[in-house]
């Protein structure tokens, strides 16, 4: 790709972001209003399902952005409104040098976040089903997805370096075919450098050595075999990635490319996604 090219998508102003991609693109004005608007869509979507007939459904779902799942358990309480039937999976967990689990009680625990802030929240006979991939049992997410009869919506965020789930673009000079890609499965890996930076940025007060440096993911492979495709982004450093990830090639390098491909993806982003990224010292 010429310079020239890359500048084309990469400059592309935010009131024309999603035009003439056929991926669905609206926005909010920041993180309060997004987490809101992504409770209402897992509760429509639910809804929706539930409505066709559908008495197991299940979402693959981030922790990123935070907010959402006390919005969804405070309503559902409020309202009496059971999410029993639904099966969350969650995309993603760190593992501990041993290569379990990290422990639940860590606060840097996916599962303990979901439990903390959604489960916990909730009478036991409202709250959905949580489950996580296993890093010893990594074939479970596929048998779940297919007892459920596939999965309803794959809500989620997309990192710097282009990753949905913890889906890590290749490493310089390793070549990844994009079918190759899309086919990868659940699986344990080592998290990428600039994953585990920006991670320790927003989590860590910026000490990388707290971070995690495995994960136990979901695969692309699970990702966009979703009906749906619903993904959220309000951070300023996602105004690269989203433009690559709508305009640019698709690639594995860019792993949320990959969603040019399916047939039915929204973005949600707040006005900080907006601008074009411009080179600047701060």
């Amino acid at each position: 790709m010429t310079s020239s090219a890359r500048e084309d998508w990469l400059a592309t102003p935010g009131e024309a972001l999603g035009r003439g991609t056929g991926i669905g693109f609206s926005v909010v004005e920041d993180r309060a209003a997004l987490v809101q608007e992504f409770a209402r869509q897992m509760l429509a979507e639910f809804a929706e399902a539930r409505a066709a007939g559908r008495q197991r459904v299940l979402f693959i779902v981030p922790v990123g952005p935070t907010g959402q799942y006390e919005i969804l358990a405070d309503f559902c309480m409020a309202q009496r409104l059971s999410l029993r039937g639904l099966t969350l999976l969650g995309m993603d967990e760190y593992l501990a040098p041993d290569g379990d689990w990290i422990a639940e009680a860590d606060p840097l625990s996916f599962r303990g976040h979901l439990r903390r802030h959604l489960v916990e929240r909730m009478d036991h006979e409202l709250a959905p089903r949580i489950i996580f991939p296993h890093p010893h049992r990594l074939a479970e997410p596929a048998a779940e997805i297919a007892a459920h009869g596939g999965v309803d919506v794959c809500f989620g965020g997309v990192g710097m370096c282009g990753h949905i789930a913890f889906n890590e673009p290749p490493e310089p000079g390793e070549v990844v075919s994009v079918e190759a890609f899309a086919a990868r499965p659940t699986r344990v890996l080592r998290l990428s450098r600039e994953t585990r930076t920006i991670n320790a940025v927003t989590a860590t007060g910026g000490d990388i050595a707290l971070l995690p440096d495995q994960a136990v993911t979901v695969g692309m492979r699970e990702i966009l075999s979703a009906r749906r495709i619903r993904l959220f982004l309000h951070r300023p450093w996602q105004r690269g990635v989203v433009r690559r990830m709508m305009h640019g090639p698709v690639t594995a390098a860019v792993p949320a490319s990959l969603i040019q491909r399916h047939g039915d993806v929204a973005v949600v982003a707040t006005r900080d996604v907006l601008p074009s990224p411009v080179p600047a010292i701060g």
